[in-house]
């Protein structure tokens, strides 16, 4: 392991990029103190001491959809107590609540409504935009994406453009799961594919769009699923540009249907975040996402690599229906105190990484 590490650290400092064969042997290896000592020297190098995040708001307009993945304790039937769908007055309110609460950043994403034509979503951002012009909606995945194209039998490219000619700003980055066929076909089998949701993404990157990029782990991936879903994500970046921040996401277990799902301990989360620094050397931003990996991991990973701990979020739906026991938002001045009492800088930025203000 020690030369490992040494091959690592001297790839680290002079820039070069560590292989699939090297992210594999620091996921086999027991020594975490050392792999999150080597991702906060490859954050140092990008970033300094700043920690970024966001004032923004989680609108999760619908849980109704058509496909009924088996990680997912979000989405509903039709017939299933608890299944809704927000009126755009609705979801108009959420966003004029958003934006006097000071958010620069709406997050919208949903379930693949079986019955909603592609002009509500048109009507939905355009709306939004309308009634608070300064704020940047950051929506749809590419499975969303890929199903407004089946809805309207149109090219990938010309729903994009409708949509940001409606007011869409930038895309979050789900539904990327994990690429490994084999386990794709055990979680989310009507899920479009892994090379589906890569061909979606770089078509949105060609259109101007910046997105960010997901992996979901922690359920019945390995360790070599894990590395050859971030080989794509790099491959994908270094073709477009058009990543800004990778985000692990920890799978959370109740309420899903994934028989002998692992879930992820604080051991894991912290290396699989530490590794994907390291070797994602063409991203600047990894994001801890403290919905998933509570608070406590979410800040210890700012020694890890992490350099992003995401936003105030407010009425987080998709993760708490599988069990995350975060709390529903953070304010502000809690994500500051969190960030300084990691010794780093708290910096304000809107969604395009532009910096607001330091505190």
């Amino acid at each position: 392991m020690i030369k490992l590490f040494e091959t690592v650290r001297a790839k680290i400092e002079s820039g070069a990029r560590i292989s699939d064969a090297d992210a594999l042997e620091l996921f086999a290896a027991g020594d975490l103190l050392t792999i999150g000592e080597l991702a906060a020297q490859a954050n140092r190098r990008r970033n300094g001491d700043k920690v970024f995040f966001n004032v923004n708001r989680h609108i999760n307009y619908t849980n109704l959809c058509v496909n009924r993945c088996t990680f997912c304790a979000f989405s509903k039937g039709v017939e299933d107590e608890g299944c809704y769908t927000l009126a755009i007055n609705d979801i108009l309110a959420k966003a004029a609540e958003a934006s006097a609460a000071g958010a620069t950043e709406i997050h919208m994403v949903g379930g693949l409504h079986p019955d909603l034509p592609f002009d509500f979503y048109l009507e939905m951002l355009a709306s939004i935009k309308a009634d608070n012009p300064k704020l940047h909606i950051k929506a749809f995945t590419a499975v969303e994406i890929d199903y407004f194209a089946s809805l309207t039998e149109q090219p990938v490219e010309a729903v994009i453009e409708e949509l940001k000619a409606a007011g869409l700003g930038s895309m979050p980055g789900g539904g990327a799961e994990i690429f490994a066929p084999r386990v794709r076909e055990l979680i989310c089998p009507e899920k479009i594919s892994g090379a589906r949701w890569l061909e979606v993404t770089e078509k949105v990157h060609r259109a101007g769009l910046k997105t960010n990029a997901t992996m979901l782990f922690g359920h019945l991936e390995n360790y070599a699923d894990r590395v050859d879903h971030l080989s794509k994500l790099r491959q994908l970046q270094d073709k477009t540009g058009g990543f800004q921040a990778f985000i692990p996401l920890a799978f959370q277990p109740d309420n899903t249907r994934v028989p002998g799902a692992k879930g992820v301990g604080g051991v894991d989360a912290l290396k699989t975040l530490a590794i994907s620094r390291i070797y994602l050397d063409n991203f600047r931003h990894i994001k801890a996402y403290w919905v998933m990996l509570g608070l406590k991991i979410a800040q210890v990973a700012l020694a890890f690599g992490v350099n992003d701990l995401d936003g105030t979020v407010v009425e987080e739906k998709i993760g708490h229906d599988a069990g995350a026991d975060s709390p529903q938002a953070l304010a502000k001045e809690q994500i500051v105190q969190q960030i300084r009492k990691a010794g780093k800088i708290p910096v304000e930025r809107d969604t395009l990484y532009q910096e607001l203000r330091s505190f």
